[in-house]
């Protein structure tokens, strides 16, 4: 796609200082800007690369002076950051601009689906799923029965949705995402063999949840595992049945959460944590990456370590933790001086 200085600056409503019909076709780096490519400048500290940057078009604040010769084309506009964000979304949205059913796909006769979909190619829809306005499915996708995925949606390609669960609108579920798989539920029995407990709820995510790639959320053993409103959930995170994560909570990769435990709002949990189950975390926590956590925590609390408990805390210990083994020197050569102990 090809875009001009004009296109852009209507776009951004933004100022062209230089030529209007000049085009990019990329992105860059303000320092590793080509002939062709679109970049910007918010940063102070990139300001000398402005005057070398071989990139056709740069964004910058309206603020900005050239102090020497520049041959990039200016955009000038009121935050060249957020307008840059701005464009990128746009660009994406761009690249997601794409209708209709691609083949060979399976469509089942009994779905239903809204204006501008697109279902790209070898992609799986079972039976009575429900398909909202403009929702987007990559090829090699499974989208199993009654299923039911709200507007705006974009599922990427080889994201597997078992049946019965119930994606809500503006969601984007990333390649390789399973949403509805067996929660791990098994029982021993006399012999201490283990025989499977059915499975047979589902999982919900509300709107504007964002699900990264490779990451699983089980399905409830009974009623549902839930995602609520805003959620984002990084790359490699698994959730377990009957979890509840509230709204706009932020999980970084790698972390687990084992089964019934509930989680509140606005929390940020770092990379490769471990949550047991069962438990209850509260709103606006902040969990430090590898943290291990095996009992309720409370609201706006900070913990980090394994067993995890307050950060504050954590970090007064730690300088006692490194110094460990100079500590026990120093109490042995006491216990030397005052008991005579060789």
């Amino acid at each position: 796609m090809k875009f001009t200085a004009l296109q852009i600056a209507e776009i951004l409503d933004g100022d062209i200082v230089g030529n209007p019909d000049v085009e990019v076709s990329k992105l860059s780096k303000i320092e590793e800007g080509t002939e062709g490519s679109l970049t910007f400048l918010a940063n102070p500290k990139y300001k000398p690369y402005i005057y070398s940057t071989k990139a056709s078009i740069t964004i910058v604040s309206k603020t900005f002076e050239a102090e020497s010769v520049i041959s990039t084309t200016l955009i000038k506009v009121e935050d060249a950051y957020k307008s840059f964000s701005k464009l990128l979304e746009y660009y994406n949205q761009a690249k997601l601009n794409k209708f209709g059913i691609e083949q060979p796909s399976y469509v089942a006769e009994t779905v239903t689906y809204g204006d501008d979909v697109y279902i790209g190619a070898f992609t799986y829809i079972g039976e009575n799923v429900k398909i909202g306005n403009n929702v987007k499915i990559f090829p090699n996708s499974f989208i199993g029965d009654n299923v039911k995925i709200g507007d705006h949606t974009v599922v990427f390609a080889g994201a597997r949705i078992y049946y019965d669960c119930v994606i809500g609108k503006n969601c984007v579920i990333n390649s390789g995402v399973i949403l509805g798989a067996d929660g791990f539920g098994f029982a021993p029995d006399d012999k201490g063999e283990y025989s499977k407990v059915p499975q047979t709820g589902n999982v919900i995510l509300e709107d504007f949840v964002d699900v990264g790639a490779a990451t699983t959320i089980d399905r409830a053993t009974l009623g549902s595992t839930i995602i609520r409103r805003g959620v984002k959930l990084d790359n490699q995170i698994q959730i377990a049945h009957n979890v509840e994560i509230g709204k706009n909570t932020v999980i970084a990769a790698q972390t687990g959460v084992a089964g019934s435990t509930k989680i509140g709002e606005n929390c940020i949990i770092g990379g490769q944590v471990g949550i047991a189950g069962h438990i209850a975390i509260g709103n606006n926590v902040k969990i430090q990456a590898q943290s291990g956590v095996g009992r309720n925590v409370k609201d706006n609390e900070a913990i980090q370590g394994s067993p995890a408990f307050g950060y504050a805390e954590w970090n007064k210990s730690y300088v006692y933790f490194k110094n460990l083994p100079k500590i026990m020197k120093e109490i042995n050569d006491i216990d030397k001086k005052v008991n005579g102990n060789s």
